[in-house]
């Protein structure tokens, strides 16, 4: 569909300089016929005053004619703009869809590696200039090529010796282009690189604005910033002053081409080669051209510059997601969970996570996995719901490998709450329903509930409609958690893993988390990751993970008798819950 938008755009900038180099002609006949009227007035005896009168007639069908052609101009002008330009625009809006959709479609390694800043440059920015290069780079380079075919043509037709005088300082323009053309694009590469570097770091100050503010570090960060933005200056001015060469250079030439009209013009005027008129004709053309070649600068820049973008915007487009899986099982899930010999090696730090790890938690069964900091637990999730695959092993969901399930399928029939919670700038509501079947306000309230925050969002002005902030900036931790929490129960998933969720909630809102969540889980499929040991939930096993190995396995009582790490972590928090109690 854009192909032939963008042909009819051509033919379009091809009517539009047909008329356009027409006019000159008329104007030539025009000055022509004034010429030789004039002439005929001057050695006229008798009827001078018929002979202006029919110069006026003369002079009143070139005007209306000049003005028809000039409107003829102006519609496949009109329309070469509305079909370039909106191409433009459609393939803007196609691009950015395009890699939003391949942004969510890439998995977790790859956003380790690369910045928030850079991938929303790259498809703000980056998609701009490409934009620009679609459109009106296109349209002004396609109308140069054709004004300057169709005026030289005109002009060779005229007198191809005052042509070739004219157009003697283009291949020089031509030349000194092609010598800019490599500072352009080296410089354009940097500008863009130094524009990722400012958006990623504004993006991290607006983000962590609580620390900057609690550390007072508001005028380092700005120092920061004012040092990026002054180097992004330096690397702008630099671009400008090598693009700022182009249109002194095409005023130059242009003013030099005139005044060989002028002068070679009159010569030949006077040995009878050419007409008054065909002078300016000549001058006509030259002007016709010079906004078009003045724009040629503008436009290798832009062209260079989309280039550079478009380098960049590939990149990210040509990786390929590692753990998709749109052709895979789509079956209704029981519930087992199985790791088989599992090893997992973090791709961007070569961090060795998970060793040899092999253990199965039946359909329906409630497990936690308990171990200090660092451990490995937070990948054992990561792992279970296909944020990576395993490095070696396998990963079974109903006795059947991970890889061979719809990835998609999978994930909604599962419940995550990851360590890192995360809240969408929208209602409280919505952040509940967020990924359920339903989004009712009934549905949210019953599974707030369950989290034991309902009671706190009754207290907000707006209650359930209150709008939490960018990240949930302004709700506690303790109430992110729990919000997640209940997004996490209101998907009514068939397997639960909570990873670590109750870290920035006090002791009693745990306690009474633990005894709603106790219910909620009956005949759920539910891992517990935690460094903490919840007392009041009963857990079906207990696996202690250690250096990203399984160091224990068993019962609470088991582990206890075991006088492992589990009793140990198991006596320091009660040692640490018995002092809070007595302060």
């Amino acid at each position: 569909m854009h192909r032939w938008r963008v042909l009819s755009g051509f033919l379009f900038i091809l009517l539009a300089n047909l008329f356009k180099t027409y006019n000159p002609t008329v104007v030539r006949n025009a000055v022509n016929n004034v010429s030789e009227s004039l002439c005929n007035v001057g050695s006229a005896v008798n009827g001078k005053d018929y002979l202006l009168g029919q110069l006026a007639i003369t002079l009143l069908i070139f005007l209306g004619t000049y003005i028809a052609v000039a409107l003829l101009e102006g519609l496949f002008t009109f329309l070469m703009r509305q079909t370039i330009i909106v191409v433009s625009r459609l393939m803007e809006y196609d691009i950015k869809n395009d890699m939003y959709n391949h942004y969510q479609q890439l998995d977790l390694a790859f956003y380790r590696k690369n910045n928030t800043g850079d991938l929303m440059n790259r498809i703000t920015e980056d998609v701009s200039r490409v934009r620009m290069f679609i459109g009106p780079s296109l349209m002004y380079s396609a109308n140069l090529v054709c004004m300057f075919v169709l005026c030289t043509a005109a002009m060779i037709h005229v007198n191809w010796k005052l042509a070739l005088f004219v157009l003697i300082p283009m291949p020089f323009l031509s030349l000194l282009i092609y010598m800019l053309n490599n500072r352009i694009n080296k410089g354009s590469e940097e500008l863009q690189a130094k524009l990722s570097d400012i958006t990623t770091n504004a993006q991290e100050s607006y983000s962590g604005i609580r620390v900057i503010q609690a550390y007072v570090q508001e005028k380092a960060m700005l120092g920061f910033f004012g040092k990026e933005s002054d180097e992004y200056k330096r690397l702008s001015m630099n671009l400008a002053k090598i693009e700022s060469v182009y249109f002194p250079l095409i005023t130059l030439l242009v003013g030099m081409s005139i005044s060989i009209i002028v002068y070679v013009g009159g010569i030949y005027v006077g040995d009878g080669k050419i007409t008054l008129g065909n002078i300016a004709e000549f001058i006509m053309y030259l002007n016709m051209l010079t906004f078009p070649v003045s724009a040629l600068g503008w436009a290798v820049s832009l062209t260079q510059r989309a280039a550079v973008s478009m380098e960049r915007i590939d990149h990210f487009m040509d990786v390929r997601p590692t753990v998709l899986n749109e052709q895979g099982i789509t079956q209704d899930l029981k519930g087992s969970i199985e790791f088989r010999n599992v090893d997992f090696i973090y791709p961007d730090t070569g961090i060795h996570a998970l060793k040899n790890v092999s253990f199965r938690i039946p359909q329906g069964q409630r497990w936690a996995i308990v171990g200090r900091t660092g451990s490995g637990k937070t990948t054992l999730a990561d792992l279970t719901v296909r944020m990576y695959d395993a490095t070696k092993g396998e990963v079974l969901i109903d006795g059947i490998n991970i890889r061979d399930w719809n990835t998609g399928h999978l994930r909604h029939q599962m419940g995550l709450v990851p360590q890192d919670v995360f809240l969408f700038s929208e209602t409280i509501k919505d952040n509940i329903n967020f990924g359920a079947v339903s989004s009712t306000l009934e549905r949210a309230v019953r599974y707030a509930e369950h989290a034991s925050i309902h009671e706190e969002i009754k207290q907000f002005p707006q209650g359930y409609d209150t709008v939490v902030g960018e990240r949930g900036v302004t709700l506690s931790g303790g109430q992110k958690q729990r919000i997640s929490i209940a997004r996490a129960l209101a998907k009514d998933p068939s397997i639960l893993i909570l990873d670590d969720c109750l870290s920035a909630v006090d002791a009693h809102t745990e306690r009474r988390i633990e005894g709603n969540l106790d219910k909620v889980l009956a005949g759920k499929t539910s891992m517990i990751i935690t460094h903490r040991i919840f007392s009041l939930m009963r857990f079906d096993r207990i696996l202690v993970i250690d250096q990203g190995a399984i160091a224990e396995s068993g019962t609470h009582d088991e582990l206890l008798a075991l006088r492992g790490i589990y009793a140990e972590l198991y006596e320091r928090q009660a040692a640490t819950e018995t002092a809070t109690e007595a302060s």
